[in-house]
């Protein structure tokens, strides 16, 4: 059974209902936003009742809104008036109806049909000892009481109810294609052969939490012995919207002891599985945009539509693989002037798409605001 989305306002005149939190990103359209605001004419002091989309991106602690040192951009603001009725008449989805059942008389339907250039929801973590709103892009619902639609009219927070919602992309279909490879030939001093090294992915895409094979050939020509085998799973976040900082993460570190002789050869898939589990208290690394009463994980790729406006997607998230193989120079003073040989691989990691089908829903409460 799935849940149903409730949240109420301080004074008991608004409740905002969704039928889900998380609206999917399908590159070419958006999931759109199908929810009910119950109302109640009598506490509204012969004001107007609305409903607001938006999306921002945001850095620094909520505390600090009040003395104007927190940074937070507006990037998509889209407002509906439900109260007094000003035309907004939704064609009533399923969804709508199980929501218009829970709220009664009172409900009045909405949708919100979201822009396909906007950014999917990203946080960066915070550091252990950081409390407050962490960097990132968010996405949330909120129906208020207002004179008017005027984002510079002042609210009082016990006259609106909101719940941040998440814009998240899925793992495109598989295409069959094989893959990513590379290969490196790197020779040394003090000898005339080189080593080898050949690493490949077996697919385009993986999905979070899955193991990942990554398939390593290496022919060693030389003298020298590979002692070690490095395999580094780096994520690589651009925050485009205001400035050209780039943060690039290590998610992943892991020796695997294989030796490779001299002038043998090797051939072998080791397994890895970048997890968030090993990485909660690494602070600026790229997170699905958190729900407060739910887990996230790593930061999905990000998907780009050809034409798009970098800028306006906020954050961009990649990953790659580096594969590094450690070479003892041999001779009296053996590993200590090792020497390295590497290759990177890209990597996309997202989730898969859920199957199809609606389930009945069970209501979850949110406290008043």
């Amino acid at each position: 059974m799935a849940k149903l989305y409730k949240k109420t306002s301080g004074n008991g005149t608004l409740t905002l209902y969704l039928g889900k939190r998380d609206y999917v990103d399908h590159v070419q359209n958006v999931d759109p936003i199908e929810g009910v605001v119950k109302l109640d004419p009598a506490g509204l002091a012969g004001r107007k009742v609305f409903v607001k989309l938006a999306c921002a991106f945001h850095y620094g602690r909520e505390d600090l809104d009040v003395i104007g040192l927190s940074f937070r951009k507006d990037i998509w603001v889209k407002h509906i008036q439900l109260y007094p009725d000003a035309g907004h008449k939704p064609n009533l989805t399923p969804m709508h109806v199980c929501l218009l059942k829970k709220a009664g008389e009172q409900g009045r339907a909405f949708t919100f049909d979201i822009a396909t250039n906007l950014p999917c929801s990203v946080t960066l973590q915070p550091g252990p000892d950081n409390a407050g709103k962490a960097c990132g892009v968010d996405f949330e619902v909120k129906t208020y009481i207002a004179t008017e639609a005027d984002p510079e009219e002042k609210l009082d927070r016990k006259d609106t109810a909101r719940m941040t919602v998440r814009k998240i992309q899925f793992a495109p279909d598989a295409t069959g294609a094989p893959g990513p490879r590379a290969d490196i030939c790197k020779s040394f001093m003090m000898s005339d052969k080189p080593v080898h090294l050949q690493a490949s992915l077996e697919k385009e895409i993986y999905y979070h939490g899955d193991p990942i094979n990554v398939n390593i050939k290496v022919k060693n020509e030389t003298s020298r012995t590979v002692t070690k085998i490095k395999i580094i799973v780096e994520q690589t976040t651009d925050v485009v919207l205001y400035s050209a900082d780039k943060y690039t993460k290590t998610v992943l570190s892991q020796d695997f002891g294989e030796t490779i002789d001299a002038n043998s050869t090797f051939d072998k898939s080791l397994a890895i599985t970048p997890l968030l589990a090993e990485n909660k208290k690494k602070r600026g690394l790229a997170l699905e945009g958190r729900l407060k009463d739910e887990d996230t994980n790593l930061a999905s790729n990000t998907i780009i539509r050809a034409g798009m406006d970098k800028e306006v997607l906020g954050i961009l998230v990649s990953y790659k693989i580096k594969v590094n193989l450690m070479v003892s120079s041999g001779g009296l003073l053996g590993g200590l002037t090792a020497s390295d040989i590497q290759v990177e691989l890209p990597l996309i990691l997202m989730h898969p798409k859920p199957q199809e089908g609606r389930l009945p829903l069970r209501l979850s409460k949110f406290p008043q605001q």
